[in-house]
């Protein structure tokens, strides 16, 4: 123990300067330029600011709302997400917390010989110690707690965008619930309708009007459309359990039960999104904004690996009451305290620290090109959206058309083979036509739907305002 009338504030101070002094090797962060044109190609001529909505509002079905409630408290991986998140927090109040002596209570015995008479002694102590606290000098811990606080901010990023996909998925896959019951009601009806006609062509038959093989053509296309139901039945339990997994639950039978009759044509309008310039990307979409982070990261990791070059200051104090006897131990005169700071200055490693400099710098080089990436890979989602929006209501209008132009078609093939002026192959053909055209009619407007709520992601709708912690 030195002597207790010897003051430790001095030492102290000095300690506190150099760390208030410490230094920081971190590069000044830039952010790289966006890769991407300066507009939309595809974009509406009169477009504004975007603007994205809460998915709250976005989304007017208040079926769909309640299944997305439903899928943001119970789906594993946003949960996972979510987990990862207090994972990175945790790691970033380590970081914090380095920078900080940690104090403890230190009780220390020995007995070895004395100097000159060689008799055994006792020693004993006990106090409030601070073990190899390393004063940040040169900016080492700080440049890890830097990038410590941005990996967390990037899982903070992360598990926006896995919100922002959730909502999007289930979205989808509700529209694609109503997109499969009306294909099934469908082909319901065309199954009904076929296999009157079968009875009705076995009467001819029966009756020799018609041959058998207007028969057996009639027959073959009731099976196809038999089979088309089998497939479409078994393409709705496999929509329906997609559904199930991204909510975490089974899909709740007052919902599922509303879904029969249901038709796309009812589901409530989305509002339209201005798509606004491709730079509105950077702050609205979380998986931008956590590709930056990271890159943020990769910098300030720079940072540690240049400090490492430099010498590591450390100190080890005590501060208690010491005696040779363990009962003289809180006698008057027994108080003191001991500190011992030390110096590691790095002479050879084998060339360890530079590969480190590199590994780091090579590291922020990769993170930059995965935060442009992600730029050109937004750029690309909105573009498109935008080129479905300004051609999928056109070939909607179209598909539909068609449709009524092919009934049209059927009801006069079918008048046509009564009347004996043509033959029931153009009656099947007339049929078969009708029923791919009103498949196409549903699968274009189900297309047109799914559009919307890309276009709604891509723009980064429905993701939580970001976070910071302090630092």
């Amino acid at each position: 123990m030195i002597d207790p009338r010897s003051t430790p504030l001095a030492l102290t101070a000095a300690a506190a300067a150099l760390l208030l002094a410490g230094c920081s090797f971190i590069p000044t962060y830039e952010r790289p330029a966006a890769p991407v044109p300066t507009t939309y190609a595809m974009a509406p001529t009169a477009q504004g600011t975007s603007a994205t909505a809460p998915w709250q509002d976005y989304f007017a079905d208040p079926r769909l709302k309640q299944l997305i409630e439903a899928a943001l408290a119970n789906n594993r991986d946003l949960r996972v997400a979510m987990l990862n998140v207090e994972q990175a927090r945790a790691t970033y109040q380590v970081r914090r917390a380095d920078q900080y002596p940690g104090v403890g209570l230190a009780a220390n015995a020995s007995r070895a010989p004395a100097s000159g008479s060689g008799d055994l002694t006792n020693s004993f102590s006990v106090g409030l110690a601070i073990s190899a606290w390393e004063i940040d000098f040169f900016g080492r811990l700080a440049s890890l707690k830097e990038q410590a606080l941005a990996q967390y901010l990037a899982t903070e990023e992360g598990r926006n965008a896995a919100q922002v996909s959730l909502v999007a998925a289930v979205a989808n896959g509700w529209l694609t619930l109503l997109a499969d019951e009306e294909l099934l009601d469908l082909s319901r009806q065309t199954l009904a309708s076929r296999e009157e006609s079968v009875r009705l062509t076995k009467m001819r038959l029966d009756a020799g009007v018609a041959s058998e093989l207007d028969f057996r053509q009639a027959e073959s296309l009731t099976q196809a459309a038999r089979a088309t139901l089998a497939q479409q039945q078994r393409q709705r339990a496999l929509d329906e359990n997609a559904l199930a997994l991204l909510l975490g639950q089974a899909l709740p039978g007052e919902i599922a039960a509303s879904l029969a009759g249901s038709r796309l044509a009812n589901a409530p309008a989305m509002a339209s999104l201005p798509a606004g310039l491709p730079s509105e990307l950077l702050t609205r979409r979380p998986d931008i904004r956590q590709a930056e982070q990271q890159l943020v990261g990769a910098n300030a990791n720079i940072g540690a690996a240049r400090a490492a070059f430099f010498p590591r200051i450390s100190l080890t104090a005590q501060a208690g009451t010491a005696s040779g006897e363990l009962s003289g131990l809180f006698k008057n005169g027994s108080w003191g305290f001991t500190i011992a700071p030390s110096l590691l200055l790095p002479i050879f490693d084998a060339g360890r620290n530079q590969a480190n400099l590199e590994s780091a710098q090579a590291s922020r080089s990769i993170a930059v090109a995965q935060y442009e990436k992600a730029i050109q890979t937004a750029f690309r989602e909105v573009s498109d959206a935008l080129a479905g929006q300004a051609t999928l209501g056109e070939q909607a209008l179209a598909q539909q058309r068609q449709a009524e132009a092919e009934s049209a078609r059927l009801q006069l093939a079918d008048l046509r083979y009564r009347n004996g002026v043509s033959s029931y192959l153009d009656l099947l053909d007339a049929q078969r036509s009708l029923f791919t055209a009103q498949q196409a009619v549903v699968q274009v407007r189900l297309a047109q739907l799914q559009n919307q709520v890309a276009l709604y992601k891509a723009l980064g709708g429905g993701a939580p305002a970001p976070t910071q912690p302090s630092s």
